[in-house]
């Protein structure tokens, strides 16, 4: 039987082309997805590309073929000057693999559970310097709060360090490269090698966030830290080895997998949370279900890590934030063999987009997509979904490694602040609309008012 073509976005359509989806690529997907379905081409500056929204593609690619399609795709090659041979955009499987047995022991529910102390204590620190604030009633920048609090976090799981300035540095210079790479994303052109403003802009990020972590790398090797029972991840990762050959990460190595641990982590939490506190101020209802479970379960005292089995409310929420907002909204893989998808065919070399954004909402496994419904995620309806109808941290062999500690880091921070206070939108306040980067943003930021339970 011969196999069919992947239906390609046309100038027929009414899709538009290059321009189309450089402007806004949430809404030209959109209306590729209405005019073909779940699987379709399209070519933005001439390179091809193809969109798979159905969990059975998902699986395919990241389960059953998963070693036929590796990430020398055009998305992670616009952000490897970034992440360059860290976890998350590495396309040397064999390099990968030696990393990744490295670093999973130290990624378990297990091991997170010794950092989940930095995760509440950052968290109440937060709230303390918030009810000290000259004006308390004034709106707080909640994105910019939490991305703060995210790499406080991080840099004391990390690096057993406590951040300020250094901390906000590292967040702007992100924020740098997340939009100028967004931007190259969607018209990769001219390319990075050009010396244009805006990528002279982009390396100078890219270094401001290299001496962040080089910083406290170097001044570990000179302190010479011994493993031991407080000990943080960057001890660990110094002193592991690879089971097969016996060594360790070079510093080149280390440095890589460091980066990739600080931009996971400030960009999950940032973002997730930022959403999760938007969209608790504009469902009350939600929130007093919320706020009844942590009475329950914590009463007055700080949650634990063995609390989080109890807090099954706070994660659904977490999950169902995730749903609509993934931060890692889409990423991609390359076919390295001629492969078949439900009977099209996949030519060798193809870049298969995955977008979560719209899987996320596929109408067939989401009723009213845009709905926040945190009961989506109680055991009953999550065993009624296909698995890969809802893929946040990706599927297969490289599922993000970070997600049980994203998982644990965002519920005990949100089960924190639920304890005494809650946030909320002033009165006629606009409402706040995703911008799709490289990752997914709240545009302009969500800023809501403090107030107190109790």
């Amino acid at each position: 039987m011969s196999l069919k073509e992947i239906p390609t976005v046309t100038r027929r359509d009414g899709i538009g082309g290059t321009l189309a989806f450089k402007r806004d690529q949430i809404t030209f997907l959109d209306k590729g997805i209405a005019r073909h379905g779940d699987i379709f081409r399209f070519r933005p500056l001439g390179i091809p590309m193809v969109l798979v929204n159905h969990p059975d593609y998902i699986r395919h690619i990241l389960i059953d073929k998963g070693e036929q399609y590796d990430k020398d795709a055009a998305l992670f090659r616009v952000v490897r000057p970034v992440l360059r041979k860290g976890l998350i955009a590495n396309a040397d499987m064999a390099l990968w693999r030696r990393q990744r047995r490295m670093m999973a022991p130290h990624f378990t529910p297990r091991t997170v559970s010794a950092f989940a102390r930095n995760m509440t204590g950052e968290t109440v620190q937060m709230l303390d310097r918030w009810e000290r604030r000259a004006d308390p009633g004034a709106l707080l920048d909640i994105t910019d709060e939490i991305g703060q609090l995210a790499l406080r976090i991080v840099n004391r799981s990390l690096f057993s360090a406590d951040v300020g300035e250094s901390a906000q540095s590292f967040e702007r210079a992100f924020q740098v490269a997340n939009g100028i790479l967004g931007a190259f994303f969607r018209f990769p052109f001219p390319p990075l090698s050009v010396p244009t403003p805006s990528h002279r802009r982009l390396y100078r990020a890219i270094g401001d966030m290299d001496a962040f972590v080089s910083g406290f790398i170097e001044k570990r090797l000179r302190d010479d830290v011994a493993v031991g029972e407080e000990t943080d991840l960057l001890t660990l990762l110094l002193h592991t080895v690879d089971e097969e050959d016996g060594k360790g990460m070079d510093l080149e190595q280390l440095h890589h997998e460091v980066l990739n641990i600080c931009v996971g982590a400030y960009e999950t939490t940032t973002n997730t949370l930022s959403w999760t506190f938007y969209l608790l101020a504009r469902h009350p209802d939600i929130e007093k279900r919320l706020h009844a479970e942590v009475d329950q379960v914590l009463g007055d005292r700080v949650p634990t890590f063995d609390d989080l089995p109890k807090l099954t409310y706070a994660r659904q929420i977490v999950e169902e934030t995730l749903r609509i907002y993934s931060p890692a909204y889409q990423f991609m893989r390359r076919a390295t063999v001629a492969d078949e998808i439900d009977g099209y065919r996949m030519p060798v070399g193809t870049n298969v987009l995955l977008n979560s954004y719209f899987l996320h909402r596929h109408p067939e496994f989401w009723e009213d997509p845009e709905r926040f419904d945190p009961d989506r995620f109680t055991p009953e309806e999550v065993a009624k979904r296909p698995k890969h109808a809802y893929i946040p941290f990706g599927s297969g062999h490289r599922i993000c490694i970070g997600k049980h500690f994203a998982l644990a880091e965002l519920t005990l921070v949100l089960a924190t602040v639920a304890r005494g206070h809650r946030l909320f939108q002033p009165p006629g306040a606009p409402e706040v609309r995703p911008e799709a980067l490289i990752t997914l943003h709240p545009k302009g930021g969500v800023h809501l008012r403090l107030g107190h339970r109790r």
